[in-house]
């Protein structure tokens, strides 16, 4: 089991990142959420198998289509707390 806490920039408002992160996050089996953040980037907070939170921060490096990702720091999440999903948080 991996959590990681990742915070995207770039042009990711408006783009529908959000939902496509949640799309990508629910194929690969990972729970979590993804939200916007107040100043203009998206914070997503995965857990679930290794390979798949790898790969779900792969995937947010590119982005949707419609995305300009310039930017992620991916570090270690706080353990504490349990996901039964994944939510886009507002």
């Amino acid at each position: 089991m991996k959590r990681i806490h990742a915070t995207v920039r770039g042009v990711v408002q408006g783009v529908g990142f959000r939902m496509f992160t949640a799309r990508e996050a629910r194929r690969l089996g990972v729970h979590g959420y993804v939200r916007n953040l107040p100043d203009g980037g998206v914070e997503i907070v995965a857990e679930g198998d290794a390979d798949a939170v790898d790969q779900l921060a792969a995937w947010a490096h590119r982005g949707p289509p419609a995305a300009r990702v310039d930017a992620v720091e991916v570090r270690p999440a706080d353990p504490t707390g349990e996901f039964t999903g994944f939510d886009v948080r507002h």
